[in-house]
């Protein structure tokens, strides 16, 4: 086999197989039913073109038949008349019609029997094409019964194009979620660790830590407000609070007494300057 010759079998093999894959045997029955339907009708029309010649050849017959008689007459009158010689035309022409009815009966019993022969086909063709028809419509219900099982066997078992095209999709969304997961993590945990600034934030990283100190100051004190209330402070603290308390008290008498000599001494001063201003008037 030569080199053209093995490449011509093999793409005729692989148009072959793909054909065999995309074709669908219900369309191919019924195109097959209308294949016949349509040598039906041919043989149909084929029987109504004799038909119509053999009723064309009659009609000729028919005429010539009419001539016949005609000419029969004129032999008659022209032998009465002793005209011998229009006699002998009549019957000439009486003659060439009577070859040519001759010839017309053997056409016309040819078209008989041809007619009679593609009656007898276009019965055995139409029992055919009707025989077809209840197999075709019994082969596309096995079929469409066979496919539909087909699917739902493929639907169960999780195989078939389809399903294989369901399997990739959830794969990829799984890995695509993953994906998303774990940069959402590395974000967050970027994010607390401060090695993403704030864009719109003007504090660095000792602000933010200087501002995380006085937050949880803010907590502590509030913590040990609320433990103050309820009578939950530490020894120590009661002590620490006592002795402020104690050094709160001394400073207020120290300054009540400071006070007091001050108030004494603008007393005097008050006191000396009216006592002159009485000099002055005496």
């Amino acid at each position: 086999m030569g080199i053209l010759s093995r490449t011509s079998y093999v793409i005729r093999s692989k148009i072959n197989a793909i054909l065999n894959r995309s074709e669908d045997p219900s369309e191919t029955l019924d195109y097959s039913y209308e294949k016949m339907r349509d040598e039906l009708q041919d043989v149909k029309q084929g029987i109504a073109d004799l038909t119509t010649q053999k009723k064309r050849l009659e009609i000729q017959k028919r005429r010539l038949e009419e001539n016949v008689e005609k000419h029969n007459s004129q032999a008659r009158e022209a032998v009465q008349q002793d005209r011998d010689d229009l006699a002998r035309q009549a019957l000439e022409k009486k003659k060439s019609k009577m070859s040519q009815i001759e010839e017309l009966e053997t056409q016309i019993a040819d078209l008989e029997n041809t007619q009679e022969n593609l009656v007898e086909k276009k019965n055995k063709l139409q029992g055919r094409i009707e025989e077809f028809k209840t197999k075709k419509e019994t082969m596309k219900a096995r079929y469409e019964a066979a496919e539909a099982s087909t699917r739902v066997s493929e639907a169960m078992t999780g195989v078939g194009d389809e399903m294989d095209d369901v399997a990739r999709s959830i794969e990829r969304a799984e890995e695509r979620t993953d994906e998303m997961e774990a940069r959402s993590e590395a974000m967050d945990e970027l994010e607390d660790s401060g090695a993403f600034e704030d864009a719109l934030s003007d504090k660095d990283s000792i602000d933010r830590e200087l501002d995380e100190l006085s937050s949880s100051r803010e907590v502590d004190s509030e913590l040990d407000t609320l433990k103050a209330e309820m009578g939950k402070a530490p020894a120590e603290e009661e002590s620490d609070t006592a002795d402020e308390a104690s050094a709160d008290l001394d400073e207020e008498l120290n300054a009540e007494g400071d006070v007091d000599v001050d108030a004494e001494l603008e007393d005097a001063e008050v006191e000396a300057e009216l006592d002159e201003l009485k000099d002055d008037e005496s």
